[in-house]
């Protein structure tokens, strides 16, 4: 047996930080670490190769990596066969720089280059240390992920973004837009649903860009070329329950998506899309490209589709220069749109993007201050949406055990709430049940199986 066919008897583990783009990333990576003959195991420090999958959205997340990095690092000198692997945005972002910082690294890698870890790890363990960040055409995924759920399961259809928000390094790491074809993501949905899947989650950066940059026309002879076009071409694959998308940007979403949403009855009534301030100036210093009032125009249409969708959404607070006054502006739209569920952020200077070196920065206090006061709202908001669910019978797709507490089963409803119910998993694993409400939290409610189908 040579060499490298017995390292591949080992064993890996993935760490991922930040978005469902990194962790769909991953998913595919443990796809080709287990085609090549690697294991799973849970914990990295009796993992053969360790693969952190980073984010750069924040500098926490960055931060983690390093003092991640730093315990294997140290291990490495013991075990010099241990093979470390930085891939995804901190990757791409820093390139050469990491192997400086930490000279024990074997890989560095960006997101574009997920496909391409088998060539890369081969180069590895022909004793090169390897940084590959250079762009690249995407080509066509052939490596199956290992999907880390059975029931629900993510498909990117659009990699890259081509917006140049002033605060966001995403385009500088996972580069231009790039559409997969809507023959290969209904080839790809088709096969998850043969083998057993009930949900998928379409993922993009900037997923109403969808198919800006396709040339071609379905086999039926239709141009294909948005986000609603393909929900029509792939809505009604047999055995696929659910369908949903992310991550939305308000300039883009039409009304004729809305439509497509209401029409199509597998397209679930949970819309995620971020507002990021609730002020026109800020928007426009953030490069947004649109005001307040027109995002508050796409929820009230959506509302008027469709009263009951969950909507969802990402804040930034404390932005260069944001006044208390428009900070208030931001709280005033949360109050007023009742969203399902608020991710928040207090603005964190990205290296290469433009607001990091404008000189009107907030104080970390400040943006702490801030931050807590609108997770308060949020809590408050959601908690008054969560009501509508009390004493009704919600359809629930039944996901795993509650870790936490063994006698109940979670799934979510369509509109994405998390619900937990008693029942035995082996039973329901993958079905859809109706779950009648009892309790209810600001994100997730409880209540009783009714029946199962």
């Amino acid at each position: 047996m040579n060499n490298a066919s017995k390292r591949y008897e080992k064993k890996y583990n993935i760490v991922t930080f930040g978005c469902q783009m990194n962790k769909a990333d991953s998913e595919r990576m443990a796809g080709v670490l287990e085609h090549m003959g690697f294991k799973a195991a849970d914990d990295p420090n009796v993992a053969d190769l360790v693969l952190y999958n980073t984010c750069t959205i924040r500098d926490n997340a960055e931060q983690k990596v390093y003092s991640y990095l730093g315990k294997q690092a140290k291990r490495k000198h013991q075990q010099p066969d241990l093979t470390l692997v930085v891939a995804g945005c901190v990757a791409q972002q820093e390139g050469e720089k990491l192997l400086r910082r930490v000279p024990e690294l074997d890989l560095v890698m960006g997101p574009q280059h997920a496909n391409r870890l088998e060539d890369l790890l081969q180069q590895v363990f022909d004793g090169n240390q390897v940084v590959a960040t250079d762009p690249i055409q995407i080509f066509e995924d052939i490596t199956k992920p290992r999907r880390d759920s059975d029931v629900t399961a993510w498909v990117n259809i659009i990699y890259g973004c081509n917006e140049r928000c002033s605060y966001c390094v995403v385009p500088n790491v996972r580069g231009v837009e790039q559409s997969r074809t809507p023959q290969a993501i209904k080839a790809e949905i088709e096969d998850l649903s043969r083998q057993g899947y009930k949900e998928i989650t379409l993922l993009g950066q900037n997923i109403d860009a969808y198919g800006r940059d396709l040339p071609g026309s379905t086999p039926e002879g239709r141009h294909q070329h948005t986000l609603t076009d393909l929900l029509y071409y792939i809505h009604d694959i047999s055995g696929i329950e659910r369908l949903r998308f992310s991550t939305s940007h308000p300039r883009y979403f039409t009304e004729r998506l809305i439509k497509a949403c209401q029409e199509l009855p597998n397209v679930c009534e949970h819309f995620h899309i971020p507002f990021q301030s609730g002020d026109n100036d800020i928007l426009q210093a953030m490069k947004r490209g649109y005001t307040q009032e027109k995002y508050r125009r796409i929820i009230k249409t959506i509302r008027e589709y469709m009263p009951d969708a969950a909507i969802t959404a990402d804040a930034i607070v404390g932005f260069p220069g944001e006044t208390e006054a428009q900070f208030q502006n931001t709280l005033k739209l949360v109050e007023d749109l009742e969203f399902d569920l608020v991710n928040t952020a207090a603005y964190s200077p990205r290296p290469g993007t433009p607001a990091a070196l404008w000189d009107n920065q907030l104080s970390e206090e400040e943006k702490s201050d801030r931050l807590q006061r609108l997770n308060r709202l949020v809590s408050v908001t959601a908690e008054a949406r969560s009501q509508r669910y009390l004493g009704r019978e919600v359809e629930v797709l039944v996901e795993a055990q509650n870790t936490k507490v063994p006698t109940q089963l979670l799934g979510r409803t369509r509109t994405n709430r998390l619900t937990f119910f008693p029942g035995k998993i082996e039973q329901l694993k993958g079905k859809t049940v109706k779950v009648k409400i009892q309790e209810i939290r600001a994100f997730s409610i409880t209540g009783e199986l009714i029946e199962s189908r």
